[in-house]
């Protein structure tokens, strides 16, 4: 695998900068820079304590970690967050939105891991409009499972 240096700002420099835990992690985590009270089935923005500048050819994706919904009981309110090679002006601070789907206040402690962020190579695309298409057609939602 191999290993680029990514530039970042950390806000609160007593928070550690992102990680990776173990030798085969493909997420790195981030951490929550202030505590935060999410109230039940509300949304509540999380500081993530960086200014990351995502290298070229890279987007920065941002999932839940795969515990926060079972220990928390909170899920990224839009599933997923999307970081682009632009986003990283010096108050660009990468934040989450996260959905409380219990019914009590859900604390996040300042430093908590709670999101982690994976680049992924992309393309930029310029798009051509058709008339057709020369494919044959392969079926609507859930084609490929055979669901009976």
């Amino acid at each position: 695998m191999d290993i680029e240096r990514v530039r970042v700002i950390r806000k609160d420099k007593e928070l550690p900068i992102p990680m990776y835990h173990t030798k085969g992690s493909v997420g790195f985590d981030m951490y929550c820079r202030d505590s935060v009270t999410i109230q039940p089935k509300e949304i509540g923005i999380v500081h993530l304590n960086n200014v990351i500048e995502v290298p070229k050819g890279y987007a920065l994706f941002m999932f839940s970690r795969s515990s926060t919904p079972l220990k928390k009981g909170l899920i990224m309110a839009n599933s997923v967050g999307i970081f682009d090679q632009d986003f990283c002006g010096p108050e660009n601070e990468m934040k989450a939105m996260f959905y409380n789907i219990t019914d009590a206040p859900v604390k996040i402690e300042k430093g908590e891991r709670i999101v982690q962020g994976i680049f992924v190579s992309v393309i930029k695309s310029e798009f051509e409009d058709v008339d057709e298409i020369v494919k044959e057609n392969r079926g609507e939602f859930g084609s490929t499972g055979g669901h009976k």
